[in-house]
């Protein structure tokens, strides 16, 4: 790979950058953090940090790529026909590893949905989606991807501003019934 996101030293850099932050937001929220403290934790100059993000809302959302994958992959853990009473456990376990950093992913993720991760994880998701109902031969994928994926990334960041009132596993078991159900609702 060619470029800056390919060479090996950007991709330290960039790590180092991600895990300082997800370091600092372990010990305070993302909004009182700072450049000059990330750079100093990370061990990289200012300039450097620039280089490789615009601003720290991009490290931010950068480090919480992961949580987006794995989001798309605990709902696409399945195969055969999903029950609606069974979550995969991957969905259960997600909503379960969510608490370390639930801090910083309220700060990127806004209640409905919104927010810099927001807006990733529906992409992502609805993307993945899609894709998946195409190749199935289902009906409407790019509509019913969209229900999908609005759906879950509003209920996640309800969930996690505290206005829905559940513990990690009775969530996933309630969001998979919601999306089993969208995904199964006659398009007639």
């Amino acid at each position: 790979m060619t470029g800056p996101h390919g060479d090996p030293r950007a991709v330290r850099t960039r790590t180092k950058l991600r895990r300082a932050l997800l370091d600092e937001c372990a010990q305070r929220p993302l909004a009182q953090i700072s450049v000059a403290a990330l750079v100093r934790r990370a061990g990289v100059g200012r300039a450097t940090f620039y280089l490789h993000y615009a601003d720290l809302e991009a490290v931010a959302v950068d480090a919480c790529a992961d949580v987006v994958r794995d989001a798309v992959d605990a709902l696409h853990a399945w195969r055969g026909t999903p029950d609606p009473a069974s979550p995969p456990l991957p969905l259960i376990d997600f909503f379960r590893d969510l608490t370390p950093h639930a801090g910083l992913y309220k700060a990127l993720l806004q209640p409905g949905g919104g927010g810099p991760l927001g807006h990733v994880l529906h992409q992502d998701l609805r993307a993945r989606s899609s894709t998946e109902r195409s190749l199935a031969g289902a009906p409407e994928p790019d509509l019913i991807a969209s229900a999908v994926a609005a759906t879950f990334t509003g209920v996640l960041a309800d969930w996690l501003h505290g206005l829905i009132p559940a513990d990690p596993d009775t969530l996933a078991h309630r969001v998979w019934c919601l999306l089993v159900t969208l995904h199964r609702t006659p398009l007639t």
